[in-house]
Parts: structure tokens; sequence; C-alpha cells
């Protein structure tokens, strides 16, 4: 049931999101806007490179950076194909506490996938910090105060309620 209903998810909501021109792998991540946030919508990284070089601007980015590719490795030996970061780590903020992840599981084996990215307590979140300096949830998941599946709620601006930018990882091209 859970797999039958992640599909339907996928299938109904996956591209809603992604405008014509995002599409196309050639776009690059833009530039942040005037509140610090990338562009609304979700904008494809080409490389692992493209991520490092953005967003690991200084020894505390690149730590979590370190730690969100070891986390990525393990998603993808279980099957995963996309990521989604977002967070303060893809603003202007110098030094984010975390990066906030949500994986798509389709395709993904539960056999071969590390419990920890299933542990949605909150002693899991913090052992998603702590191992990967960040945490990772379902793309599919409704976040409860908002009603709003986790790939939504991540486009969306605390402050403002605004629509803000992620940045898609395609697994299979990235790593």
């Amino acid at each position: 049931m859970f797999a039958v209903s992640l599909r339907l998810y996928c299938f109904l909501f996956q591209n809603s999101y992604i405008t014509p021109t995002q599409q196309k792998c050639c776009v690059m991540i833009p530039d942040l806007d005037e509140r610090g946030n990338l562009p609304a919508g979700i904008h494809r990284a080409s490389s692992w490179d493209t991520i490092h070089r953005r967003f690991g601007t200084n020894s505390h980015r690149i730590e979590m950076l370190d730690g969100l590719r070891i986390a990525l490795h393990s998603l993808k030996q279980a099957g995963c194909k996309k990521v989604y970061l977002g967070g303060s780590f893809v603003t202007n903020k110098q030094h984010p506490n975390d990066y906030d992840c949500c994986w798509d599981a389709n395709g993904v084996d539960e056999n071969r996938l590390d419990k920890i990215f299933l542990d949605f307590s909150p002693s899991g979140r913090q052992r998603q910090k702590f191992i990967f300096k960040g945490e990772f949830v379902l793309s599919s998941i409704i976040e409860g105060a908002t009603n709003t599946p986790f790939l939504d709620f991540f486009q969306t601006d605390r402050e403002t309620l605004g629509r803000k930018g992620i940045v898609e990882l395609n697994l299979e091209e990235l790593l």
C-alpha cells in the first residue's frame, strides 16, 4: 500500500513544481533573491562539483557537505534516485545549523535502506544530524502543521509563507 501511494504521489505531483526551463539539464542553480533564498521552483544540480562550489563557501558548510555526501551514497545504494536539498543551507546564511532533505522513495529497496532514513522521531532526527549533519524525510510524508507534503513544505518560506527554491539532486548523475 505504501509503495502504491508513493508512486501515485510521484506521478501526480513530482513535476508540478518544475518550470519548463528547469526541466532542461543545462540550467544552472540561479542566484539568490533579495531575501537570500533561491527563486521559487526546483533547481536541478548538474554535478556534485556544482553543489560544492555553490554551497561549500566555508569550512562549516564543507563539513556539512561531507555528511550529505555520505547520506546520499547510502540512499543511492538502496535505489534512491532523487533527493531534494533545502532549508537554510541553500540560502545566504553563513553558518546554517543543518540542511533539510526529502527523498523520493520510488525504486528504493527497503531491505537495503539504512533504517535511520525512516526514523522521523525527534531522537531519530537528532541521530541523522549527528551522523550526516542534516535531516532526511520522505518527500511524500505530510508535514503536520501545514498539511502539505515535505516536498512542498520545503519550498515555503517560514517567515513570509511565500515560495522559495530547493535543489534537486539526481543521485544517478551526482555520485
